[in-house]
Parts: C-alpha cells; structure tokens; sequence
C-alpha cells in the first residue's frame, strides 16, 4: 500500500511540474484553432456541479484556483460559480460565463449530456472548455479525471477481498451513482468486471443525483427484499451514499463490508471505526493542477502536449488530451501513507471524540 501512495505522489509532481512547463513555455505553438497568444493576465472561469460532496469546496476550488494564480503570477481573474447539483442553472452559469468573455471555462458537468449544447455555445463564442473529472459532451478541448473504470475495480476487488471464501455463496447490493454522471457508468462497469461471476448481485440501484437520502431509502427497500441475514456486503459507488448506506444497514442490524470513494472525512473515520471497508483515495491536487495547466495554455494560445499524455474519447469528440490520475485503495491499513501524508487530512482532524481509541489502536498519527 506504501508503494502505491507513493505512485500517487510521483504522478502528482509529474503533473504539477508538466503544468509549470506547459503554462510557462512561450515556444509552445498555439493550436491550430487556437486564440491569439495572450500574457498572464486572462480570464478563467470555473464551474462545479454541486456541494453536498465535500471535496468540491474544500478541495478542488482552492486547489485549482491556487494553481492558476501560480501558473499566471497572480495575474488570472478566475470567476467561480456551484450548480448545486442543477443542470438548467449550471446551463444559466455557462451563459453568465460566455457574457464576461472568460477566455476559458474549466466545467464539471452536472449532466454531461445536457450540458452539450451549452459547451458548444461556449466554444463558437471563442471560448475554449476543459472538462473537469466528468467527460462533458460537446467540443471539448481538454479533460482531466481519474481512470474512472479501475475505480470501479478497485472498489470491486476490496469488497471480494472482504468476502474471502463467502463470495460465492454471498449476495451483495450494489448501489451505483447517478444515470447523469458518465463517471458513474464507468466505475458501475470496473465494479461489475471484478464481482460478476464472483459474487450474487441480489440488488441494484443507480442512485438519482447521488444522494446519501436516496441511498438510505434505496437500502432499506433492499434490506426489505432481500431479508436482513441474506445480504453479505455493499458496493457504494461513493462515501456520501456509503453514509447513508449503513445509517439503514445500522437501523436494522446488519454489519457487513460497504466501500466507497473519495476519502471524504466522515468516510475516513468510518474506516477508522470499522463501520466503511474501504475509500477510493484519489489526490485531487494532480486533477486540479491538470485542469489548471491545461485551461492556462489554452487561454494563452499554447500546445498542451507538455500537460496531456493521454486520449479520450466521447460520444461527440475523439481524441481529447487528457490527463489520468492513478488511485489508491484506502483502508485502515494505509491512513498514514495516503491522506495524513498527502496533507489531506492531520490526525487530529480524523480523530476526533469517539475515534480517537480507534485511531489509537490503528496508529493513526
């Protein structure tokens, strides 16, 4: 688990130090339909989908707003709004954004399907879109997530490893994502590859704007069905519906594994007090210092080939450049190696009150 925090770590200075390059090369030439080479002083705008996950506010909008300042002497006049989770206002917000001319738009998707033709009004009004952690329709000219699918698999093989022997005569509830977030169908996918075959699916859900309240209620309809001996462990696609997951799971008795993602702090302290199996840790400084590398040279005019190792491709664009970030399983066993030694956390912030014997007697420090 030491190696792959520290695979993280290496990709993470990779991207930044490719970033610096790429924002700071004027040799660079300029896309073919690129903007007129421009300095330090542009226009960026950036806009997310919602606020109930924590790692928005607290994590990717500092980050990448940072990254940009560093990136353009502190000259870069960011523009900031949140969908909360509405794709129609989100659609207003791109409109907000084309009227102040942004010279750039960095977009995480409320619905990458519905945002289509409002990416493409952005991009004839001259405006050049980086698609944010979800593939975004329409004209993109870059993107930046993680590898959604090895997620999936990632969640998968934890909750297998949880299982042992029982896999096979186990049955499980599947609690997916959201139908609007591509992400979702791409870590269903990575789950579905490592358990079908290996374990009974008794039920699954996609759960609507991934809400822990639509998980708890989808749970106890499960847990309904199914009857509360016959249910072996839960894959949640997220910690914010894990939470709700096992408050029903909790309400009826029933301790099983439950996975999830994000790292976010209450999910973390329910690894820590054995109620969650397991995290998706994924280090959101290398996403956001991709998007904030690649929205920077796409404003200046500037080739992204320093930045964007990777292809991707949508339903409406082939080959965008792109950069992957790797991932990290976290469980009890590699707290320490991943979000205390990112930075992410400190200690005293996970072991607060009521987790701090826990912590005690995991090492937390």
């Amino acid at each position: 688990m030491r190696r792959a925090a520290v695979v993280v770590a290496a990709g993470a200075m990779a991207v930044s130090l490719a970033a610096c390059g790429s924002a700071k090369e004027s040799g660079d030439k300029a896309e073919s339909s690129g903007s007129a080479a421009k300095g330090d002083d542009i226009k960026v705008g950036l806009l997310l989908p919602e606020n109930k996950t924590a790692r928005y506010e607290k994590f990717d909008r500092p980050l990448i707003e940072k990254k940009i300042k560093e990136l353009t002497n502190n000259k870069a006049e960011i523009q900031y709004n949140n969908a909360r989770q509405d794709a129609n206002l989100q659609a207003q917000q791109v409109d907000t954004m084309i009227t102040n001319k942004v010279d750039v738009l960095i977009l995480d998707a409320v619905d990458a399907k519905a945002i289509k033709n409002s990416v493409q009004k952005a991009v004839d009004s001259g405006i050049k879109v980086v698609a944010y952690d979800r593939l975004a329709e329409g004209p993109i000219s870059a993107y930046t997530s993680f590898d959604n699918v090895e997620v999936g698999r990632t969640q998968g093989k934890a909750l297998l490893d949880a299982l042992g022997d029982k896999a096979k005569d186990s049955q499980i509830v599947m609690m997916n994502g959201s139908v609007t977030d591509p992400n979702a169908a791409q870590f269903k996918k990575g789950a579905h590859e490592v358990l079908d075959g290996k374990v009974k699916v008794g039920k699954e859900f996609d759960t609507k704007e991934w809400s822990p309240d639509n998980a708890n209620a989808n749970m106890e309809a499960a847990i309904s069905a199914l009857g509360k001996s016959r249910i072996a462990g839960v894959y949640s696609a997220n910690d914010g519906m894990a939470g709700g997951i096992i408050t029903a799971l909790k309400a009826a008795g029933i301790k099983v594994p439950v996975t999830g993602q994000d790292a976010e702090l209450a999910g973390v302290q329910r690894i820590v007090s054995g109620d969650q199996h397991m995290s998706v840790y994924k280090p959101y400084a290398p996403e956001a210092d991709a998007a904030a590398a690649m929205a920077v040279a796409l404003a200046k005019g500037e080739s992204l080939d320093s930045v964007a190792k990777d292809k991707v491709s949508s339903g409406s664009a082939k080959d965008v450049p792109s950069v992957l970030v790797p991932v990290t399983s976290l469980t009890q066993d590699n707290i320490n190696d991943t979000v205390i030694k990112d930075g992410v956390y400190t200690a005293a912030e996970i072991c607060t009150g009521k987790y701090k014997a826990a912590c005690d007697k995991l090492g937390v420090k």
